[in-house]
């Protein structure tokens, strides 16, 4: 597999979907660079990474995989060998056998953070107003709206599952740490990228920042595909 085929793929996290990722992918669409956004169901850790998997499944060639937020955990416990490198997005990267839900909330919440609790269903649901208190604040209230009338609940199987792999163990990772984050303190965030010895970047972004600071997050993932490109990918 030659690494100018290279792919990028997006994963979402809790109560967004794909379309989240929409100005990355036209930023790199400019770049030539080819991107897809992997629908997650947000049923379960296992759910989530079964559904990567079938992504990757109509991809000829080398990955680097992006996560946003609890996706972070998503592409941490997928194990490819067309991976050829992780960027996560103010995102959790567990390590093997930690639960998702207790590295997400081992710093004091933000106060402006949601109280986060699961329905009869088992999903849990942001509240309207977190999306422009916490989730997005530096979104358009425009945008705030149209993320608030679609999003997509996360089961409390997905916040309660355990990561089977930590992929950052042997793969190059990027991290782009989320200074303004109200849903995953910026100082958590740091904690996961420094254990994970990746290369780290700082924005002054919300949780969202594929939406509220796209060239800073098209930047990494550029960043990503170029050191792959540059160092050759064996798969």
């Amino acid at each position: 597999m030659s690494a100018s085929d290279l792919t990028v793929v997006l994963a979402h996290g809790g109560w967004a979907d794909g379309s989240s990722w929409h100005k990355v992918i036209a930023a790199l669409g400019a770049e030539g660079i080819r991107a897809i956004a992997a629908p997650l169901p947000l049923t379960s850790l296992a759910d989530d990474v079964a559904a990567l998997d079938r992504a990757l499944e109509r991809i000829d060639g080398p990955v680097v995989m992006a996560g946003n937020a609890y996706a972070g955990a998503v592409i941490g416990s997928h194990d490819s060998d067309k991976v050829a490198a992780l960027v996560y997005v103010a995102a959790l990267a567990p390590d093997k056998g930690e639960v998702v839900g207790e590295i997400y909330s081992r710093v004091e919440p933000h106060p402006l953070a949601p109280v986060l609790s699961p329905d009869r269903h088992g999903l849990v649901w942001l509240p309207e107003e977190a999306f422009g208190l916490a989730f997005a604040q530096h979104a358009s209230a425009e945008e705030q709206a149209l993320l608030a009338t679609t999003q997509r609940p996360l089961a409390a199987a997905a916040i309660g599952s355990t990561a089977p792999l930590a992929a950052w163990r042997d793969r190059p990772s990027w991290f782009l740490l989320a200074e303004e984050d109200r849903m995953i303190p910026v100082e958590n965030q740091r904690f996961m990228a420094e254990r994970a010895k990746g290369h780290v970047r700082t924005a002054p972004a919300d949780h969202m920042p594929m939406v509220t600071a796209p060239a800073e997050v098209t930047g990494i993932v550029l960043e990503a595909v170029r050191s792959t490109r540059k160092e050759g990918f064996r798969g």
